[in-house]
């Protein structure tokens, strides 16, 4: 397929990766991993979450300063008390918490606007 600009498009300041380049980042907890896509000086970042089949967080997520939002991109993730298929996009509001975890494995993007 052949792209042609729009002459007054303005793509300044656009970063783009595949998220599977970017390389993977264990947590201090076994079966969970990150991987950093986009961040900013305040705290606003992007990350892709890899949860490994049968893993559960240790310990309670809370969500501080502000909220999280997640798309269940692959798998079904748990929150301790729902669980939700590929394609689920799930808005926790800031002081919300949860517990992550996966019966089956799952990879996430998970999105904080407010850092």
């Amino acid at each position: 397929m052949t792209v042609t600009p729009h002459p007054d498009m303005n793509l300044d300041g656009v970063e783009a990766r595949h998220w599977q380049a970017v390389p993977a980042k264990e947590l201090c907890h076994p079966g969970f991993s990150t991987r950093l896509l986009w961040s900013q000086p305040n705290g606003r970042k992007a990350l892709m979450f890899e949860i490994a089949p049968g893993a559960v967080y240790p310990e309670l997520d809370i969500h501080s300063p502000g909220p999280e939002e997640v798309f269940v991109v692959s798998g079904t993730f748990c929150d301790g008390q729902n669980t939700y298929p590929a394609g689920t996009f799930i808005h926790h509001p800031a002081g919300t918490s949860h517990i992550p975890q996966s019966p089956d494995g799952c990879v996430l993007f998970v999105f904080f606007p407010e850092g």
